[in-house]
């Protein structure tokens, strides 16, 4: 038997901390004097400590592991269906890390060559745009900013099952407008949408008129940086905007090998101001 200091000297892990894992069930000690309460541990369960150590690393919960752990029945089978899910947070998150140490490594050059860190904003373009009429098929509704993604997949599904079931024909890529400039506690007020050529039950006009219109390619992250430069534009060269803006996505993002590969084009309804 080990005594727990002797057992935490081993694991590398705080006598504190083992007293919180028997408090939460994760870890209990195989025995304790009912005289003095000191804890002892086994030498089997130096392998327990190292698995939740191991499993600790690669970042699951204290909950998840006590799940794992106390999972009696096909538990390899689980455990490796939880690692399997764990890998492709990590790599998502790898992917994230190594795009932000690109944009880091591009701001220290910037620096370096005596360029503002905000330099990279005179790279986004900017030009003005007449566009016509057009009929849209939509869904409308309030969207909190943690639903786009699904919301993205879902209202799309039904749009395109919409235009095949009335024969409609799609006349350009999907697109997104967004009719109020703030979150609200209901969302945002969102509206997903395609162009189609016919004029049909459940289409309705949309006429954008002059726009301020900016091409993105690359990731979707990039939108401030672009909403921010366009505001800037109009206010400088005399323009007001109203509260509408929208998107049309020229890349479909599910068919996309990278972020690199994404085209977004950006329109945001604007009018000369008057004196």
């Amino acid at each position: 038997m080990l005594t727990i200091g002797e057992f935490s000297n081993i694991c590398k892990v705080s006598a504190k901390t083992l007293r919180y894992y028997a408090e939460i069930g994760l870890i209990q000690p195989e025995e304790i004097d009912p005289e003095n309460g000191y804890r002892y541990y086994s030498i089997d369960q130096l392998e327990t400590m190292l698995f939740i150590n191991r499993l600790k690393s690669y970042n699951f919960s204290l909950e998840e592991i006590k799940t794992i752990r106390n999972t009696e029945e096909l538990q390899d089978e689980a455990l490796c269906l939880a690692l399997m899910k764990k890998e492709k947070e990590i790599e998502k998150q790898v992917r994230e890390y190594q795009k932000t140490l690109e944009q880091l490594n591009q701001d220290i050059s910037n620096l370096k060559q005596g360029n503002s860190i905000m330099s990279y904003m005179e790279n986004i373009n900017i030009r003005l745009t007449e566009v016509p009429e057009m009929y849209l098929i939509s869904i409308r509704k309030m969207v909190h900013e943690y639903e786009f993604p699904e919301e993205y997949g879902k209202c799309y599904g039904q749009l395109f099952k919409k235009i095949k079931d009335k024969r409609l024909t799609p006349a350009a890529p999907p697109m997104v407008l967004f009719h109020s400039d703030e979150f609200s506690p209901f969302g945002l007020d969102t509206e997903f949408a395609v162009p189609v050529k016919e004029y049909a039950t459940g289409t309705r006009n949309f006429c954008p008129g002059l726009c301020i219109k900016t091409v993105l390619h690359g990731s979707y992250t990039e939108l401030p940086s672009v909403y921010a430069k366009q505001r800037e534009w109009a206010e400088r060269e005399g323009y007001e905007g109203s509260s509408l803006l929208y998107e049309v996505y020229i890349t479909d993002p599910s068919r996309a090998a990278s972020e690199n590969e994404l085209i977004t084009e950006i329109y945001y309804l604007v009018k000369k101001k008057t004196l």
